[in-house]
């Protein structure tokens, strides 16, 4: 069963920067696509980004595109999420999903089979 832990969630200011991240065990890295997601109180579970196996694509929701970049590194078994200009609506907490399914370009979706158990970013002054 594969597993992932996601890490370096915290406190910060508007304006600051995170980098998350998520390492996966009990399967094949390189046979999954991955993505990020987070969902704030009261809100839907949103997709952030997307990266395929290779890591050649990526899909970025509108509201953070610019300001973060996935990534993953086989080698570590490890996909990343490097936040910057952090927002107080950028508070939630964020999990990493993996699914041995392919990605599309242009569109996160919302098909993942594996999930980790979260971290917690809050932006706030």
């Amino acid at each position: 069963q594969l597993q992932l832990v996601e890490s370096g969630g915290g406190l910060v200011q508007p304006g600051g920067s995170l980098r998350l991240s998520c390492v996966l065990s009990g399967g094949y890295f390189n046979a999954y696509t991955l993505a990020w997601f987070r969902q704030a109180p009261g809100k839907e579970r949103e997709g952030v980004s997307e990266i395929s196996m290779s890591g050649r694509t990526t899909n970025y929701a509108d509201s953070v595109k610019g300001r973060f970049t996935i990534s993953r590194d086989n080698g570590k078994n490890s996909v990343y999420l490097q936040m910057t200009r952090l927002e107080p609506d950028d508070t939630a907490v964020y999990y990493c999903a993996a699914t041995p399914r392919g990605m599309t370009e242009g569109t996160i979706s919302h098909e993942y089979d594996f999930w980790g158990q979260g971290t917690q970013v809050t932006v706030s002054s």
